[in-house]
């Protein structure tokens, strides 16, 4: 995995998850907390989601072959809408079931003080986690708001740890209101209703994970800075007249696909439409260095015979 998948991050969040899962095991099998049970599976299921981010990124770095020419960089992709599905299916839908059951079935807490503890021991290291996962991110969010950040980020990695972190210490401060509320009251209802929050939430987690990654699956183009960056540097050339139609698409997190028809004076020769075009790639790939595929093909401007073509007007239809 590359720099930009925040491959710290998700180390930091997985050691995290594994130490906080056991921890909240035994607090669960010492007071009989529906919260805590709830909580040991969330953290359980962000362990193993943590797991496959790595394995994502390690698939991710195969080499293109005759059956993938353009690599395996959506790996990242594909791997980290599977944790959408697990955080869905193991976090979410068993904390409802739990919660469920203990509104049918309450039963006292136990051992009362320990899950009170784990819980708070627990925020602990997932703020550090998350403290981690921020500090990574910064030098990629630049400017954008977390949303957009997370909305827009290419690279699935450090998105999912943030959602992840948050999600667990929400559903952390959750479980502690209702083993808290439990132990003051002696009523279990709050015990169990902390439960269907932390599912709940973790639901809304994944769903909001799948969105944003089945929108890189289904292929997304150049952020619009990246868009103008090129057709900037395309027009700047000295030989390019106009460009007439460009697309792009993330082949992966690190690699950008750009396609360009762009006008050369139907005087130049072959030769010299060649090299105008490895100067053109050249600046891009200098300009946008995600931009690591570029194809071009050589056109001539049909537009008004008797007026050349300007910059201003441009067709651009960039995948975005």
């Amino acid at each position: 995995m590359s720099a930009s998948g925040g491959t710290k991050a998700v180390i930091a969040a997985l050691l995290a998850n594994t130490g906080i899962a056991i921890t909240k095991f035994i607090a669960w099998a010492f007071s009989g907390s529906s919260s805590m049970l709830a909580e040991s599976v969330h953290s359980v299921a962000d362990a193993g989601n943590q797991l496959l981010l790595l394995l994502g990124g390690k698939r991710a770095q195969k080499e293109a072959d005759a059956e993938h020419p353009f690599g395996y960089g959506r790996e990242r992709y594909l791997w980290a809408f599977v944790v959408s599905i697990v955080l869905f299916s193991v976090g979410g839908m068993f904390s409802i079931y739990e919660g469920i059951d203990k509104l049918t079935h309450p039963h006292a807490l136990e051992v009362p003080w320990l899950p009170v503890l784990v819980l708070v021991i627990a925020i602990v290291l997932e703020s550090f986690s998350l403290r981690t996962a921020v500090k990574e991110s910064l030098p990629h969010k630049g400017k954008s708001s977390w949303i957009s950040f997370v909305r827009h980020a290419k690279s699935p990695e450090l998105p999912v740890v943030l959602l992840e972190d948050i999600a667990a210490l929400f559903g952390l401060v959750f479980a502690l209101i209702g083993v808290g509320l439990t132990i003051i009251t002696g009523n279990p209802l709050f015990d169990a209703l902390g439960t269907l929050a932390i599912g709940a939430l973790l639901i809304v987690v994944a769903l909001v994970l799948g969105i944003e990654t089945q929108s890189l699956l289904v292929g997304e183009g150049a952020r619009p800075d990246d868009v103008t960056t090129i057709r900037d540097v395309i027009n700047a050339h000295p030989d390019v007249e106009a460009l007439i139609h460009m697309k792009s698409l993330y082949l992966g997190p690190d690699e950008l696909m750009v396609a360009a028809k762009i006008a050369f004076p139907r005087t130049d020769k072959l030769g010299q439409v060649a090299a105008a075009i490895d100067e053109v790639e050249k600046s891009i790939r200098q300009a946008v260095p995600v931009a690591r595929v570029i194809y071009i093909e050589p056109d001539v401007y049909r537009g008004n015979p008797n007026e050349h073509p300007s910059t201003d007007a441009i067709v651009i239809r960039a995948v975005d």
